[in-house]
């Protein structure tokens, strides 16, 4: 598309919207080890370019471990693997993946990883911030990323996170913008400060633009297990509906797809988030809260094949373009351009630092 590019705003990405089937994707421990060095290798001497840098002559083994929803969420989960795909396709790199089917696993998962001789072991969510912290001094020459958790004191492990906020904070405003009846829904998934930081951003947006707006807001439950219960996001949704919400933002992974179906047979819009779901159900689909973990998870790979990886908290936001709203094929006629034209002033006021968008709800 030749558009000029919006601030804030990102085209659809090439996430595969086919849901995987879980009953396989559960792997063991000891399947790990027989899938390990499975991917394809390229050859050791190659002299592959990522962004007109020179990579070594060597593999790269890369490792992955996903965190609840696995692989086929068309959210998070998603686009942590699109970043290693992109990452496989141009640099020296094998890798292997990796699905607990209990928080244990993750652990083990991460340490046999470690164990087997990968130079870059990634836990994908907030959950595996425990289990990095017990894994990651026993490898001190691998590195270790974590996605969405923080470890701020431990030199070979790199934390990628998110100010989620600033993202949310424009799908709130888009949300407002667009909705009829004046009430708006969040369905969060699990109910932890990092989904509060989503509800913080979106509310604060909505009412930016909307100050009267009311904002209904409801959590699938406490537990990992609330970001894979479809079920239940569509029943929160629906009773949102029921009380007269016309846009649903999600937070909750699969979860949130129960939302998007909900929104789809009642006729109301919904947001979806961290990857570009705007094509899950065209015309249903307002817009995308996007969390470029795509791009963090490709740039640490490449940090490390260049020698360059550093430890510590790596930050990504609207100026960083790590979150965003996503405008495309699919929504642009359902977003009028004097809509876009205020949520990119938005944007840019939070990049500027005019607008100071909370980081937590009331709930924290």
């Amino acid at each position: 598309m030749s558009e000029r590019r919006k601030r804030g705003s990102f085209a659809a990405t090439g996430v595969t919207t086919t849901i995987l089937s879980r009953s396989a994707a559960l792997l063991s421990a000891a399947a790990l080890l027989c899938c390990i060095g499975c991917a394809p290798k390229k050859d050791a001497g190659s002299s592959s370019k990522e962004g007109g840098a020179p990579v070594p002559a060597k593999t790269f083994r890369v490792g992955m471990v996903f965190d609840v929803g696995g692989k086929g969420d068309k959210s998070f989960n998603d686009g942590a693997y699109e970043g290693l795909m992109r990452a496989a396709a141009s640099l020296p790199i094998t890798t292997s993946e990796f699905e607990p089917g209990q928080d244990a696993d993750r652990e083990v998962g991460l340490r046999r990883l470690a164990e087997s001789g990968f130079d870059v072991v990634i836990g994908v969510g907030f959950l595996f911030t425990e289990a990095i912290r017990v894994v990651a001094p026993d490898f001190p020459k691998t590195a270790f990323v974590l996605v969405d958790g923080r470890l701020e004191d431990q030199p070979n492990v790199a934390s990628l996170v998110f100010r989620e906020e600033e993202g949310s904070f424009l799908v709130g405003a888009i949300a407002a913008m667009k909705s009829k009846s004046g009430t708006i829904g969040f369905v969060g998934g699990m109910d932890v400060s990092l989904i509060h930081k989503f509800e913080a951003g979106y509310i604060a947006g909505a009412k930016r633009v909307r100050p009267e707006v009311q904002v209904l807001v409801g959590y699938a439950g406490v537990r990992p297990e609330a970001f894979v219960d479809p079920v239940r996001g569509k029943e929160i949704a629906l009773s949102q509906i029921g009380r007269g919400a016309d846009v649903l933002f999600h937070a909750s992974g699969v979860t949130g797809l129960g939302v998007i179906e909900a929104a789809r047979e009642r006729g109301v819009f919904a947001i979806g988030v961290d990857s570009n779901q705007n094509g899950v159900a065209p015309g249903t689909m307002l817009t995308s809260m996007v969390k470029r973990v795509d791009v963090a998870v490709e740039r640490e790979i490449a940090s490390v094949v260049r020698g360059e990886f550093k430890g510590g908290i790596v930050d990504h936001g609207l100026k960083e373009e790590g979150v965003g709203y996503a405008l495309d094929d699919t929504n642009r006629a359902l977003l009028t351009p004097e809509m876009i034209e205020r949520v990119d002033a938005l944007a840019d006021s939070i990049v500027s630092g005019a607008i100071a968008v909370p980081s937590s709800s009331a709930k924290t």
